[in-house]
């Protein structure tokens, strides 16, 4: 118990810091917290939460009728703070809570699905909220200059599978914890993401080894081996050592899409998670310290010629075993690091 206090007090001095640099939040401003104490993640999230604003309103989900949770957060003015500590997902009827609040201009940190993470991933979790600006902004800025330079790019994931991204990229997005000049200030947490995809999708050609996926209930699956992909045209032709839940999820996406398109690149930069030191919850754990793609046609934030944006229904993590990436010529990482920033 000792151990978790300790780690609670830290965690709740990672939030402080977080809420000071990246968020501004004074005393000026309110901060209401809107919890539930169904998962032992949201329990320590909400204590830590506590400590790092004292002065806040709390309200717990389960103990509210869902017109009194709206009636609280109504009262709120631009600028104010909301986070929401949530087991699942808050419901309220048709309020969509984070559109809705970035709307009216509050700023919003969400914490969702805290329900799946188990006693053993709740300290990589709370980990995982360190306040890391200087290391998440030297990285993350200089990939974006990389990758928005780039003609090309090659991640090699161990025997002889390398991916090639031959056309360039999209302009990269960041999310490091950094608001300046954005409409939205916050979003989910943990942070530490830097994304982008390739200009042309049907360019995308290789192979890549993964050692993980989103399956079905949206949760981290771990194979045994590695499962290889094998890209032709933009699109998945091809596996080899392929479980039975991994082929589920592609004839997911078949059936509705037709085909199984790779788009997302992502790089992960969070230290708190690796390959060795996981959270089962997908929306989580792709902030992990390496790169992630993503299966499917579903990619909101990028507009292709054929790809209507709400057209898609399938947007599937899988993270590569990467042991070297190349922007250009540059290696950008190695030895399950970034080598830049």
């Amino acid at each position: 118990m000792a151990h978790q206090s300790g780690q609670f007090g830290a965690t709740a001095r990672h939030l402080q810091a977080t809420l000071t640099h990246s968020f501004q939040h004074s005393a000026q401003h309110r901060a209401m917290v809107v919890f539930d104490s169904r998962s032992e993640l949201s329990v320590a999230l909400t204590s830590a939460y506590r400590q790092a604003l004292p002065t806040a309103t709390f309200i717990d989900f389960d103990a509210c009728e869902p017109t009194a949770v709206l009636a609280s957060l109504a009262e709120l003015q631009a600028s104010d703070l909301v986070v929401l500590v949530q087991s699942t997902s808050f419901r309220l009827e048709a309020f969509r809570i984070r559109v809705e609040l970035f709307r009216r201009g509050l700023k919003v940190i969400e914490h969702p699905h805290l329900g799946r993470m188990t006693s053993e991933e709740v300290p990589h979790y709370l980990d995982a909220l360190a306040y890391e600006a200087p290391y998440y902004s030297g990285v993350g800025r200089a990939l974006k200059a990389l990758i928005d330079d780039a003609k090309q790019a090659r991640i090699d994931t161990g025997a002889g599978a390398d991916l090639h991204y031959p056309a360039g990229f999209e302009s990269a997005k960041l999310n490091i914890g950094d608001y300046t000049g954005m409409a939205n200030l916050g979003g989910q947490f943990p942070i530490g993401e830097v994304f982008t995809e390739s200009r042309d999708l049907r360019a995308v050609h290789g192979r890549v080894r993964i050692f993980a996926f989103g399956d079905a209930t949206f949760t981290v699956n771990q194979p045994a081996i590695p499962i290889t992909l094998i890209v032709d045209g933009g699109q998945i032709v091809g596996t080899e050592n392929a479980t039975p839940e991994f082929e589920r999820v592609l004839a997911d996406i078949r059936a509705d899409e037709g085909v199984v398109w790779l788009r997302e690149l992502g790089f992960g930069l969070n230290r708190a998670f690796t390959r060795q030191r996981m959270v089962r919850d997908i929306g989580t754990y792709e902030r992990m310290c390496g790169i992630h793609l993503s299966l499917g046609a579903k990619h909101s934030i990028y507009g292709k010629p054929g790809f209507k944006r709400d057209q898609g229904k399938h947007h599937v993590d899988v993270f590569a075993a990467t042991e070297a990436a190349f922007i250009d010529e540059q290696c950008v990482y190695r030895d399950a690091s970034w080598t830049v920033g």
